[in-house]
């Protein structure tokens, strides 16, 4: 008799095929994890840095805010390479910017007594608009209600130097940053700390660029002149400041603005700096040696400085004042020897000398006969 065959649940019942399945589905799901470890996701790889817009002083921005505000233009601002400029090595885009304090004489360049920006035009222009003066005041770091009192607040100039700027164009009811080099003689209004905060020719708001370096890669058309190595970032003062020394563009001499006035209080300051506009541009480097400007007190010469008592030949505190050395890089700075005060002197000092024993642990008073 044939016994009986054993038949398999088709529950937990297995075909040679099913594991055949799964193997190559473990296989290439482990191929496909090993092949994309070294690759880092699309969403997580560090984006290009933006290319800075090179733009020209008469050249609408992207996406402008409002029309343009310029009453004049800086015909003699194309600045020209000076000498020691071009003899310099030229610093490859990308390389840190200089920057220049917003209260560096010649930093600007005006007329005796013509605003080069229109600033009652442009209140009109982004009052009208609710929602074109929402973005301006967002991008500018402003309130909407303050956005007309603050735009009278700020001094219409013209820049002397191409400037590293971050521009705001408005697109879709928003403002866009993006970044660009605004040309010499680009009309701009600048704050109490003299920074560039809007741009004239499109109305854009303006503020002080994040990276201290012109981006790597630049578009748009170069003006003749230009120079990477020559463009400077404006870095705002401490304080605010109550006016502004600047170039007169017409006669190339010196011109005091008042901040937040358009030139018609503009006059020749009282202390002009102690060097001519054309002895130094803004964009070559420090002012030249000797070219102290006379506002500022002149450091003391480092050296022995006697207090006044002993600077009298033969006076009693002359031996007394000694040379100490301070910090390192430090100028020496004068010390009189300290008296001590004694129970038996009326006068709280003593009348002797201290001096230390052979044996350097103790010290005892001798008299000055000693």
């Amino acid at each position: 008799m044939r016994p009986p065959t054993r038949r398999r649940s088709p529950q937990t019942g297995h075909r040679p095929g099913a594991y055949v399945a799964m193997a190559a589905a473990a296989g290439l799901l482990a191929a496909g994890c090993a092949g994309g470890g070294s690759d880092a996701p699309a969403s997580r790889r560090t984006p290009a840095p933006p290319a800075a817009l090179l733009q020209s002083s008469a050249e609408p921005g992207p996406h402008p805010f409002t029309a343009s505000t310029v009453l004049t233009s800086d015909s003699s601002a194309r600045h020209r390479p000076s000498p020691r400029a071009a003899a310099g090595a030229a610093a490859a885009a990308g390389a840190p910017l200089r920057t220049v304090d917003g209260a560096t004489p010649g930093l600007y360049g005006g007329t005796q007594s013509l605003a080069s920006c229109d600033v009652e035009q442009q209140v009109r222009f982004l009052t009208a608009d609710t929602a074109k003066a929402e973005a301006f005041a967002r991008a500018a770091g402003v309130s909407r209600t303050g956005l007309a009192q603050w735009l009278r607040g700020l001094t219409p100039v013209m820049l002397r130097a191409d400037t590293h700027v971050a521009g705001h164009g408005y697109r879709e009811g928003d403002a866009v940053p993006y970044q660009a080099v605004l040309q010499a003689g680009t009309a701009v209004l600048v704050d109490a700390y003299g920074s560039p905060r809007v741009r004239c020719t499109d109305g854009n708001p303006l503020r002080t660029p994040a990276e201290g370096r012109l981006p790597a890669t630049q578009r748009g058309r170069a003006w003749d002149g230009y120079r990477p190595e020559r463009v400077i970032a404006v870095h705002p003062t401490v304080r605010t400041l109550e006016s502004l020394i600047l170039v007169n563009v017409v006669t190339d001499t010196w011109l005091e603005r008042k901040v937040g006035t358009g030139g018609e209080q503009a006059r020749k300051p009282a202390v002009p700096p102690a060097y001519d506009p054309e002895e130094r541009h803004v964009a070559d480097g420090p002012v030249p040696d000797g070219a102290v400007s006379p506002r500022r007190r002149p450091r003391r010469a480092p050296g022995r400085v006697a207090p006044a008592g002993a600077r009298r030949a033969g006076g009693a505190d002359a031996a007394a004042v000694s040379e100490v050395p301070g910090p390192a890089g430090a100028p020496r700075r004068p010390c009189r020897t300290p008296r001590r005060p004694t129970g038996r002197n009326p006068t709280g000092f003593w009348s002797g000398r201290w001096e230390r024993t052979g044996d350097g642990a103790a010290s005892r008073r001798l008299p000055l006969s000693a």
